[in-house]
């Protein structure tokens, strides 16, 4: 008994001890699994947060703006004025009698265009030489009368104060014929706008009245502007010469002038001022280009293309079309900054190549530029940038 008592101890400390191993590691294989599912989680999470960040971005392509061909001339579109261009009004009120200059008439100054008739006027004429006869008059008598008395004088005939009263009134007799007489300028001048007469020589463009008519003197009211009358021996045009360009013009600048209705023509003409202020709207510098015309082949009003021959070449930025936001505040162009944030600049255009268009101001070469802007690209938005088609990041 005691043999077998001894036989069967060890057996069951050994498993006793086997038992109490295995009690031992299923808290390891707890912590393990533990440990494994946290960092499951953390790994997708991590995964949620990069998906969550990659729909609070916009994804992009850049580009940027390349250098364009330099230039040596620029073309503009234009439209031609007279050098002179002004309406014709009348300075009296009446009905027209005649009219003698019709559209398309080459007048000279001075040279009469119409006849106004102004009865009211002319008896006007009539009452103030009347009445300049009759102050006149007066004043002959004044004078006749303020001698006798002065005359009278020494022998206390008469008192001072009658002398003094008779040269004052021989003074308002005077003063009452240059009154009258400066009226009776006044009437015949009116009476001379009856005969309405060209500012200057020119061309008639049109004619805005006809026998019969009643005028209204001045430049307001029914039938205001009889005539209008252009000088064309030289015409001008005013073109907005880009910003890039400015400092290239100067007085004396060659130009040349082509118009669709003349194919094949050249008209050559001089930049003769400029109005020295960049226009805040546009960008761009008004210029005036005179160009001769003596036969009269230039007509006012005639779309021209104009070109201008610049003393240095120029070089210019050209961006794809589709670079380009047309909004509400204007031409924009989406570039991203060094924390791949959007600025939306304002931009001035220049001539349109088809797919490229020149940008005159607003961005420069080393700009990141984004390809394709959707419109919803609003100032301080986050975007990730794409890899452009050919593989690689603009």
């Amino acid at each position: 008994m005691t043999n077998q008592t001894q036989a069967t101890s060890p057996s069951r400390t050994q498993t006793s001890r086997g038992g109490i191993k295995w009690f031992l590691l299923i808290p390891i294989v707890l912590c393990i699994f533990g440990a494994v599912t946290l960092l499951l989680r953390a790994q997708d999470a991590k995964k949620l947060t990069a998906g969550t960040n990659a729909l609070d971005t916009e994804p992009v392509t850049l580009t940027h703006a390349q250098q364009g061909a330099p230039d040596s001339e620029i073309s503009l579109p234009s439209t031609l004025q007279g050098y002179s261009d002004s309406p014709v009004y009348a300075r009296t009120s009446g009905y027209v009698a005649h009219w003698y200059a019709d559209i398309g008439t080459h007048v000279h100054q001075g040279e009469l265009l119409a006849q106004i008739e102004s009865p009211e006027v002319d008896q006007e004429l009539n009452q103030a030489r009347a009445a300049l006869s009759q102050t006149q008059a007066n004043l002959v008598l004044a004078g006749i009368t303020a001698k006798r008395y002065q005359e009278l004088i020494p022998t206390n005939a008469v008192a001072q104060q009658e002398v003094d009263q008779n040269n004052q009134n021989l003074d308002a007799q005077k003063a009452g014929v240059q009154a009258a007489h400066a009226n009776v300028n006044r009437l015949e001048q009116l009476q001379g706008f009856e005969k309405v007469v060209a500012p200057f020589d020119g061309v008639i463009t049109q004619r805005r009245t006809d026998i019969g008519d009643l005028i209204n003197a001045g430049n307001s009211g029914m039938g205001a502007e009889l005539f209008r009358i252009s000088k064309i021996n030289i015409v001008r045009v005013f073109v907005p010469v880009p910003e890039s360009y400015s400092d290239q013009i100067s007085d004396g600048l060659k130009a040349t002038l082509e118009l669709i209705a003349l194919p094949g023509q050249q008209f050559e003409g001089t930049v003769t001022r400029s109005s020295h202020s960049i226009a805040l709207d546009s960008h761009t510098l008004l210029t005036e280009i005179d160009v001769p015309n003596p036969s009269g082949k230039l007509l006012p009003g005639a779309y021209a293309e104009v070109h201008i021959h610049l003393s240095a070449p120029v070089k210019h930025l050209v961006v794809p079309v589709g670079a380009i936001l047309f909004q509400s505040a204007g031409p924009q162009i989406a570039v991203v900054d060094g924390t791949n944030q959007i600025q939306l600049r304002k931009v001035a255009l220049g001539r349109d190549f088809g797919n490229t268009i020149e940008v005159t101001n607003g961005i420069t070469e080393s700009d990141q530029i984004v390809a394709s802007p959707p419109d919803y690209l609003v100032n301080g938005m986050h975007v990730t940038i794409q890899p452009a088609p050919g593989g690689e990041k603009s």
